[in-house]
């Protein structure tokens, strides 16, 4: 496979999942047990992508490689990571009262040394539709030095059953990102949809184009990443709950003018699970998929 043909899908796949209870990356959830993932490794070949990396965290690292190994081969070079929570901290900023890694920016970062090529990067616990990965990797026939963020909307992407995070964007007349704001904390409330910040209540557009994590991103990222790390690490390596988010590392490449980023299309269908209670609702939302004849029963 020639290298300018490949195009990586990354799967941060290592969360804690502390709200939802389990592990709901290895979750089933379809009518014949698949995991979320499962349709996103599915719709991402049928776009094109060629080349599979999980990030994962080492307990659940052989269970990951049991289920998809088998399911991927012939189909795409797959590759494993460890999200390790020192992977990229330089001693001095190592803290041993910490348990948990760095968040979604540093998980992307620990794929530093596999990906070469133009990638996308998304959770491994939500459900995009074959849309944003085939807008994906239309952007990057065209684009393929260039940066690209599936846009949701944000009153599609909430959950009933508690607070959410969500990036939350801002783009200029030509379509471009001028800033995504990590809002940890948004919860709907009397009819508005509220971020909770520590300056007090934010009430949101509706309409606000919103990140779910679905990145386009060129190799060109990750120095840029490691570099705004490390800046990150010097404020933040004392606070054990700090997380550097990808929002941060785009907002940092944008402010300094070292990368643009497109707001494309795709993000027509999202569903995802951050709590318990979600499950019952993603499921039906699957079958339903599956009676309208977007994907099989039995996948593989």
């Amino acid at each position: 496979m020639a290298a300018d043909k490949r195009l990586s899908l990354l799967v941060l796949a290592a969360g804690m999942g502390s709200r939802y209870g389990g592990i709901k990356q290895i979750d089933g959830f379809g009518p014949s047990g698949e995991t979320i993932m499962d349709y996103s490794l599915f719709d991402a070949l049928r776009a094109g992508f060629n080349k599979i990396v999980f990030i994962v965290r080492e307990e659940i690292r052989s269970t990951v490689e049991e289920m998809f190994l088998p399911k991927l081969q012939g189909k795409a070079d797959v590759v494993f990571v460890n999200q390790e929570l020192n992977s990229f901290v330089p001693q001095p900023f190592q803290n041993p009262q910490r348990t948990k890694p760095w968040g979604t920016s540093h998980a992307m970062l620990c794929a530093q040394d596999v990906i070469n090529e133009p990638f996308a990067v998304i959770n491994a616990d939500d459900f995009y539709g074959l849309d944003a990965f085939a807008a994906t990797a239309e952007f990057f026939k065209h684009e393929p030095s260039a940066h690209a963020m599936v846009g949701y909307t944000l009153k599609n992407v909430l959950s009933d059953h508690g607070s959410v995070s969500r990036g939350c964007g801002e783009r200029d007349e030509q379509g471009f990102l001028k800033s995504v704001v990590e809002r940890t904390t948004i919860v709907k409330e009397n009819g508005k949809i509220i971020a909770k910040e520590k300056t007090g209540d934010l009430i949101m557009d509706p309409e606000t184009p919103t990140s779910m994590n679905f990145w386009g991103f060129h190799p060109s990222i990750m120095p840029l990443t490691e570099n705004y790390f490390h800046e990150f690490l010097k404020n933040n390596h004392q606070n054990i709950k700090s997380e550097f988010f990808i929002p941060l590392t785009v907002n940092e490449m944008i402010k300094t003018g070292k990368g643009k980023v497109k707001v494309i299309s795709g993000g027509n269908t999202w569903f995802g699970v951050t709590y318990k209670e979600d499950k019952e609702i993603v499921s039906a939302k699957i079958n339903e998929l599956v009676n309208q004849g977007k994907y099989p029963k039995k996948l593989w």
